[in-house]
């Protein structure tokens, strides 16, 4: 009788740290895409999780977001987990920027996240300064005082890094931190962005760490939205989403 009243009123303990979550609110709810905006042909909503997938009819030429409709988050805390598949290649972006001539492609920060866990925990600025930290990286961006076309800013980037960033710490190794990220299986993410500090965690373990003063190229508030990127067939899954500002 005690077990069976024990599990009438058990609770999913996911449901439990969610609810002990003071200020987050969710921002997928796991039935429809709501308060999203993506290309139809690359997203869709699957066993409650936010699911992007390329098929070998539906290839990627450039970038696709689906883009968070709920305003452009500041300073913030987001929460989820992700899934991803072997040859997947996706990502969190975040303070960016729309264009307008490319459909659904987003300029700015971005935590990445791969099937191979070669780059998963990284920040790495899509279509701008490239990595700003590697996995393991504590990293310090310098001020740019260069000139500011879009030629000469590109010029600073070498080997799909920005030559403006100083490592300044050690969070450990890269390939000892891979070995925290579980392969084609749930993980937890965890982003902390406040003023010009960027923290990318990943299962609980900070991964990357940038203070960017770059006050030309930064961004201080901006799109939020989540990647397919060009490659093979593959594909993403995302669910408990929930931000804190």
């Amino acid at each position: 009788m005690l077990l069976a009243l024990s599990l009438t009123f058990a609770t999913p303990s996911h449901v439990n740290a969610q609810k002990s979550e003071k200020g987050f609110v969710s921002i997928f709810d796991g039935k429809t895409l709501k308060g999203w905006d993506g290309d139809p042909k690359y997203w869709k909503v699957e066993n409650g999780s936010l699911v992007g997938q390329i098929t070998p009819e539906t290839l990627l030429k450039t970038n696709s977001f689906i883009i968070w409709q709920g305003g452009e988050p500041g300073d913030f805390e987001l929460r989820g987990s992700f899934k991803i598949a072997k040859d997947g290649n996706s990502g969190i972006n975040y303070r960016s920027e729309q264009l307008t001539d490319v459909p659904y492609a987003l300029k700015g920060y971005q935590a990445d996240i791969d099937g191979k866990n070669n780059y998963t925990g990284q920040n790495y600025e899509e279509r701008k300064r490239t990595t700003l930290a590697y996995r393991g990286q504590k990293t310090v961006i310098k001020e740019y005082t260069g000139d500011k076309t879009p030629d000469a800013i590109r010029a600073n980037v070498k080997n799909n890094a920005w030559t403006g960033f100083e490592v300044t710490g050690s969070l450990g190794s890269s390939d000892s931190l891979k070995t925290l990220i579980k392969s084609e299986d749930w993980n937890t993410f965890r982003l902390v962005v406040r003023g010009n500090h960027l923290q990318h965690y990943i299962n609980d373990v900070l991964m990357s760490d940038v203070t960017d003063n770059d006050t030309y190229n930064g961004a201080k508030k901006g799109k939020l939205g989540v990647q397919v990127h060009v490659g093979p067939p593959m594909k993403v899954e995302y669910k408990d989403l929930r931000i804190k500002q």
